[in-house]
């Protein structure tokens, strides 16, 4: 399926507005002390960010570590996104899975909360390419 650059640029916009929101989703959940449920959505705010990036430049792929190869590809490769924002990315695409579906995994409080900084970060990063495109 081809998308118009129409209906890209609405998809693009959606999936920042979702990732911003999935943020703020993920720091409510951390209030709860809901450690499992806030890395998740940590991760989603991410993913979401990112696959506008890939969507904005034409690149589509269905699966998660497929988005994972595109940044990789497409933008860090070209110094676009930094070596450590990528290392981060699949950290918490790791800490998703494992949290998602690895029995007796625990989460931290510490450890969800020192990611926080870098998925905003990681999410800015995202929307000052897309903006400068």
């Amino acid at each position: 399926m081809s998308l118009t650059q129409e209906e890209r640029d609405i998809i693009v916009k959606y999936r920042l507005e979702r990732a911003n929101e999935t943020l703020t989703e993920s720091k409510d959940l951390m209030l709860l002390n809901h450690w499992y449920g806030a890395a998740n959505r940590l991760y989603y705010a991410c993913f979401y960010a990112a696959c506008a990036l890939l969507i904005k430049n034409g690149h589509v792929t269905r699966t998660h570590s497929g988005v994972f190869s595109l940044l990789g590809e497409h933008f860090v490769a070209k110094g676009l996104i930094s070596k450590e924002q990528n290392q981060f990315y699949r950290r918490i695409l790791e800490l998703r899975q494992t949290g998602d579906y690895d029995d007796f995994i625990e989460l931290t409080e510490t450890e969800l909360r020192l990611l926080l900084e870098p998925a905003q970060q990681f999410i800015t990063t995202i929307e000052n390419l897309i903006n400068k495109i």
